[in-house]
């Protein structure tokens, strides 16, 4: 009789979009870091969809064939990195793999966002407008719209959007509508990207009074609230539905 097959703890695999900035590097590598000490002895692997290498079916290839995955992008909003790029690397791969759930929206991602606006100096007669990257996928631009949404209620104020990319409207348009519609009080983009980098500069560059830093910045420490997201996307997957099985059919799960 064969001995019974020992469960092996998921290892938690880490996508970011990637980035030629080396401060945006260095901010997701502290990122992923942050995470691993926070699970103790769990394996934490970070991998990137575009830009920066090792690649996602490279990273899953790193772990051996029955070690199962939970890969968590590290991305704010599902659009066709998640549902596209990352479901496909996964069933490509030799090791079960399981796809959680983008950071965002989650309140604590809001909670970040209005302490970076109240550090930056905000104002009462202050117009917000929640600069996102922008996406061709509906699914991600919704989630962008529900994010303002919940800051608009922390803040009690309108938020408006405005992309960088691929969607509208633009930024540098949304910030001037706010500024029309607010022409005695300062425009403040609230910069909802992860990481310094490409955009993140040009998050900075519109005509706005001022403009926030990235959910990461390239030095200090780490926010509590993304090493809490990331690992509870990881846990959410291994306590649910979708958990990922140590062994038997490959199989890709997504919530």
């Amino acid at each position: 009789m064969a001995p019974p097959r020992t469960a092996t703890r998921a290892a938690l695999v880490a996508i970011s979009h990637g980035t030629s900035s080396p401060a945006g590097q260095s901010a997701v590598a502290r990122l992923v870091a942050a995470t691993a000490e926070s699970l103790g002895s769990t394996t934490v692997e970070g991998g990137f969809v575009d830009v920066q290498q090792p690649d996602v079916p490279a990273t899953l290839g790193r772990l051996p064939p029955e070690q199962p995955a939970v890969v968590v992008p590290l991305l704010l909003s599902a659009g066709f990195h998640v549902h596209v790029d990352l479901v496909d690397a996964a069933a490509e791969s030799e090791c079960v793999a399981v796809i959680a759930p983008a950071l965002g929206p989650d309140d604590r991602l809001v909670t970040l966002l209005a302490r970076r606006l109240y550090d930056a100096g905000l104002r009462e007669t202050d117009a917000v407008v929640l600069c996102a990257a922008g996406s061709t996928d509906a699914r991600a631009v919704a989630d962008c719209r529900e994010t303002a949404g919940r800051l608009s209620t922390v803040l009690n104020r309108e938020v408006t959007v405005g992309f960088i990319s691929a969607a509208s409207p633009p930024i540098e348009t949304a910030v001037s509508s706010a500024k029309a519609a607010n022409p005695a009080g300062r425009v403040v983009v609230s910069t909802y990207l992860l990481a310094p980098g490409y955009f993140a500069d040009l998050a900075h560059q519109t005509s706005a009074d001022l403009a926030t830093a990235p959910l990461l910045t390239e030095f200090g420490e780490v926010p509590d609230e993304l090493v809490s997201i990331v690992r509870d996307r990881y846990l959410d997957i291994l306590a649910g539905p979708d958990s990922v099985p140590a062994g038997g059919e490959h199989r890709i799960g997504r919530r």
